[in-house]
């Protein structure tokens, strides 16, 4: 492979790259669910809390279905949003899994003690 080649295949690659990136940045960074919820109201209940956590868990996984399902059936060639979007919801629920089961071992904490 000569030199003109080499510099010609990292100019694509790095073209390709600044695309990628700025498809990337076009996603919208949405902060944590648990702390966005804890932040609508001063006096919220528990289970509010929770509960709209779990409907922002759910939204960011029903957007990361769409934006695969678009890609899959050549609707967008949108890839790094769609896997971009897909981490993101990965990432909620697995952060929302870990407080359930803090929460669990937590009430069973308090089962097991002696009054």
């Amino acid at each position: 492979m000569s030199i003109q080649n080499i510099a010609h295949s990292q100019s694509n690659l790095l073209q390709e790259m600044n695309k990628l990136a700025g498809s990337a940045e076009a996603l919208p960074v949405t902060a944590n669910p648990l702390n966005q919820a804890a932040s609508l109201d001063d006096h919220a209940s528990f289970d509010g809390v929770m509960s709209q956590a779990l409907h922002q868990v759910d939204a960011l996984q029903q957007q990361a279905d769409i934006r695969q399902t678009a890609v899959d059936m050549g609707q967008s060639d949108d890839l790094a949003g769609a896997m971009l979007a897909s981490q993101q919801a990965s990432l909620s629920f697995s952060a929302l899994v870990q407080v359930r089961n803090k929460l669990a071992t937590g009430f069973n904490d308090l089962m097991s003690m002696s009054i």
